[in-house]
């Protein structure tokens, strides 16, 4: 019996041991946040593959990303080895929508490895000459991720994560907090709360954002119209989530349901749009432009007509498409209310490339394009940057639990709880997003070369083939009716 005792108190001080280090280590937030019994989930992830194939699924049945997707993002985001072996694991004659790139029989050289400057072709706030006007020195930004959504540390992490990358953060329309403020540039957000630039009635307030800009690192600032998640739909959240932080950064009352309407009271059509557009950017200097998933092409007909035909306009375009995140959405919002990226962007675009005024806007696309065959097909559709949210979320530690609407997110992403942000180390967490930022711009360079551009902008859209699932394909130049004196 006496071995019995000498061995159960062996066990029991190993698990001590193993739950006393996962507590202070910092490298994994599921270990810190699930002392012991996290090694579970390593241990099945280990075996992932092989469980899988032979007992659950395959590696491409996952969404919204799949397993291999997840992967690459894990890897680059680790610095480690982000390659696979033995061939596609896709039945490529069976694929509808598949991406395939024609590689030139001359490629330019390849990219060094260390490699991953990869700028915006286009200068943000030029056609109208804003004081504030810059190049992007980045083609891969982050999208609009709101604190409130995120927890405070996953708004710092991606925030230092963004300083390391050189790219731009954008705030989301959840106001400007000093989780924002670690290095990197902003990307301010306006939504129809107006939350942080709003009176006490939640008007807009011209004064409150021009203050806001002029104290903190903005560097442009994007109207949200809508979101491909839940388009023409307002957000609300609820009075326990509304913390006394959470108030002070939106400009509500704490402990009260937080309201976005549907809607801007700020302007109420094209016109008065364009006129509340010219008004910020007189009063900031700063370029600024709209965010918005696509519906019916009215508004963009009409958004381009005033714009060739008064002198007004936006200094950018972020389109969303209907496969966009969010934390909570009506399902029947997230899957069938707005259109596709590709198809929407593709609308979009047409209607600026008909009135000869694409080189006057700053086109950024949204809406799962972190992977860089979605991002090169992006760019081929007329988009200068690409913003990436949830891909920065994997990066950081999201292990797409997809319980974002829950607030018992178990890496401390999208939940406010003590216990579960205490998982994520923002020093740490942050360079893993700059690594995945910088692997995404470095393997768009090789891509490029691989087509014998020197910037991912300049493939051609002829370079770029989709399948049908029936051992037929066609060009996006085909598929989209893109006139060839677009280019």
């Amino acid at each position: 019996m006496s071995g019995w005792v000498w061995f159960g108190s062996t066990v029991g001080l190993i698990l001590v041991v193993v739950a006393a280090y996962d507590l202070t280590q910092r490298r994994h937030a599921i270990l810190r946040n699930f002392p012991v019994i996290g090694h579970l989930r390593y241990l099945l992830e280990s075996v992932g593959p092989e469980l899988r194939q032979y007992i659950v699924t395959d590696n491409r049945r996952e969404r919204p990303f799949d397993r291999d997707q997840r992967r690459w993002i894990y890897t680059s985001a680790k610095g480690i080895n982000n390659n696979f072996g033995f061939g596609s694991d896709e039945d490529l004659d069976a694929a509808p929508g598949h991406i395939i790139i024609d590689q030139s029989m001359f490629p330019l050289p390849r990219p060094d490895p260390d490699e991953d400057t990869v700028p915006c072709t286009k200068v943000l706030g030029s056609a109208r000459q804003r004081p504030g006007m810059f190049r992007p020195a980045s083609v891969v930004n982050v999208s609009a991720m709101s604190f409130g959504a995120l927890s405070g540390v996953a708004v710092e992490a991606i925030n230092r994560g963004c300083a390391l990358a050189g790219c731009l953060h954008n705030t989301g329309e959840g106001g400007l907090t000093p989780h924002h403020l670690h290095g990197g540039e902003l990307v301010f957000q306006i939504g129809t709360g107006y939350f942080g630039c709003r009176d006490r009635n939640g008007r807009f307030d011209l004064h409150r954002l021009a203050d806001l800009c002029a104290e903190h690192p903005v560097r442009a600032i994007e109207i949200k119209l809508s979101q491909g998640a839940k388009p023409g739909l307002g957000g609300m959240l609820p009075a326990a989530k509304v913390t006394p932080e959470i108030a002070a950064a939106r400009g509500v009352e704490a402990g009260r349901d937080c309201r976005s309407p549907s809607r801007h009271s700020a302007f109420s059509d094209v016109d008065s749009l364009l006129d509340f557009v010219e008004t910020i950017a007189e009063r900031t200097g700063l370029p600024v432009g709209i965010k918005s998933a696509v519906g019916g092409v009215t508004f963009w007909d009409t958004l381009a007509e005033s714009m060739g035909s008064t002198g007004r306009g936006v200094d950018f375009i972020t389109v969303d498409g209907g496969e966009g995140g969010t934390g909570d959405a009506p399902l029947a919002f997230s899957d069938h209310v707005s259109l596709p990226f590709k198809q929407a962007i593709s609308r979009v675009y047409r209607a600026f490339a008909e009135k000869e005024l694409t080189d006057d806007i700053v086109f950024i696309g949204s809406g799962r394009l972190g992977m860089p065959e979605t991002a090169l097909l992006a760019m081929a559709l007329g988009c200068d940057m690409i913003n990436v949210a949830r891909e920065a979320m994997l990066a950081i530690g999201c292990i797409q639990a997809q319980r974002c609407h829950t607030g018992r997110c178990p890496v401390g992403i999208t939940t406010h709880s003590a216990w579960r942000t205490r998982g994520l180390d923002p020093a740490l967490k942050s360079v893993r997003l700059a690594n995945y930022i910088s692997t995404l711009r470095h393997e768009l360079l090789e891509l490029s070369h691989a087509c014998e551009a020197t910037h991912p902008s300049l493939v051609g859209r002829d370079r770029i083939e989709i399948l049908d699932g029936h051992l037929g394909s066609r060009t996006v130049q085909e598929i989209f009716g893109y006139d060839p004196s677009w280019d």
